[in-house]
């Protein structure tokens, strides 16, 4: 398994610049910046490299402000902050340090994330004197930028990197054990489900301390073979989680899709596929991972509700290459003994391996190809055109590929290299 992409979130009272920070740590306009407070209300996430190769999750939250949360800003800043890696305590140089920026320091403190302090508009005399009233923060030297001018931001990527987890793979699990990430939107079912699986089992369960704060991974030995649920302590505490935006829930998944092998994708039966479920197959897909997809509640559906469910499906099949699909109810616990074959053989087809003339004599319309890769099967095809990431003829060759070698739900990484002038002369 290789280590979750870490997350960095910034976090301030409103108006501080957090948005205008953003936008620089991620080199590109995607936040709203505007003088009023309030502005930024759902949270907005973005995937940058920090350095070349060293991918980091972004997040821009809303203002911190005490008191009644009626829209739900405060309860979902405190979610990102509980997921990141990093917090970015963002003050406002010019202003000096405030009773709001001390409340929302407390407000973040009890969560026990690494947190480094950023002065923003620090190239201003203003700030420079207000410098001092920052240490008592008790959070260290505090990083000085102009995130509107750019200034210290070079220094601030350098620290940043400082404190986050460095790029190195982990372990593989213990004993051969699949990788499994339980991912969905809140309240779908997925702490009844990791609860039935775990709970119900009269076998081996045992945590397994990883390399994140907890011991968040549960191994669980079954005659069909060793399954290591990963973040199980946080699908099961996040589950209770209401209202989170769509965006926000994508980050929560996708921690814990990447230290997996397979993703089992939670879908609420009455509900039927929602936007929020084809962001968090988009996030497996993209994360090259199995996927096995877990529609719950299914005692739940009347005829209406079987007939959106039929509806809504089809898009999600698409999306995840006609990934396995079990119907349970975790309540009861009908269909769950059925996940874990649907895991094994999403597993073997994320390991497949296919030897060169096989791979040849399905594709005989190109000139060669090869496999490079597996976990997710990447092959190397050597054609006579280029095909763009977006041609229609590549996801052809993915699906035909898929469907020969009943890989359902498992991406096909396709690295099309054009043949060269000499290599046509010669040939």
């Amino acid at each position: 398994m290789d280590r979750p992409t870490p997350t960095v979130a910034i976090v301030g009272r409103p108006n501080v610049g957090k948005s205008t920070l953003f936008n620089r740590l991620i080199r590109e306009r995607r936040a709203i910046v505007h003088d009023q407070p309030g502005v930024t209300r759902d949270r907005i996430v973005a995937l940058a490299d920090l350095e070349e190769g060293r991918p980091v999750q972004w997040v821009d939250t809303g203002g911190l402000v005490p008191g009644d949360d009626a829209s739900g800003i405060n309860a979902q800043v405190l979610i990102a902050v509980e997921a990141s890696d990093l917090v970015l305590f963002l003050v406002d140089g010019t202003t000096g340090l405030t009773a709001a920026d001390e409340r929302v320091l407390d407000q973040i403190r009890p969560l026990r994330r690494p947190t480094l302090l950023v002065v923003n508009k620090a190239d201003t005399r203003v700030a420079r004197e207000n410098l001092g009233e920052f240490w008592q923060l008790g959070l260290g030297e505090p990083a000085l930028v102009s995130a509107e001018h750019g200034a210290g931001i070079g220094e601030l990527v350098d620290r940043i990197g400082v404190e986050l987890p460095q790029p190195e793979a982990e372990a593989a699990p213990a004993g051969g054990a699949i990788a499994v990430a339980v991912v969905g939107r809140p309240n779908v079912g997925k702490s009844s489900l990791v609860n039935r699986i775990l709970g119900e089992s009269r076998l081996l369960v045992s945590p397994v301390p990883g390399t994140t704060r907890d011991p968040i991974d549960v191994l669980l030995q079954r005659p069909e073979g060793s399954f290591l649920f990963v973040d199980t302590a946080g699908i099961r505490r996040r589950a209770k989680v209401t209202g989170a935006p769509e965006e926000l829930a994508v980050l929560l998944a996708r921690r814990q899709i990447e230290r997996a092998e397979v993703a089992v994708l939670v879908i609420e039966a009455p509900t039927g596929v929602t936007s929020g479920d084809l962001a968090i197959a988009g996030a497996i897909w993209e994360a090259g991972r199995a996927a096995v997809v877990v529609i719950n509640k299914w005692d739940l559906l009347d005829d209406a509700g079987r007939e959106r469910l039929d509806r809504s499906f089809p898009r999600l099949a698409e999306l995840l290459g006609d990934p396995p699909r079990v119907n349970v109810s975790a309540a009861t616990g009908r269909g769950v003994e059925d996940l874990f074959e649907r895991v094994l053989t999403a597993q073997r087809a994320f390991r497949l391996q296919v030897s060169t003339g096989e791979l040849n004599r399905l594709l005989e319309q190109l000139l060669y190809a090869t496999q490079v890769g597996a976990g997710p099967p990447t092959l190397m095809l050597f054609a006579n055109r280029d095909l763009p990431l977006s041609h229609p003829y590549r996801r052809y060759l993915e699906n035909r590929f898929r469907e020969h070698f009943a890989v359902g739900g498992v991406p096909i990484r396709l690295v099309v290299r054009r043949r060269s002038t000499r290599e046509k002369r010669t040939a």
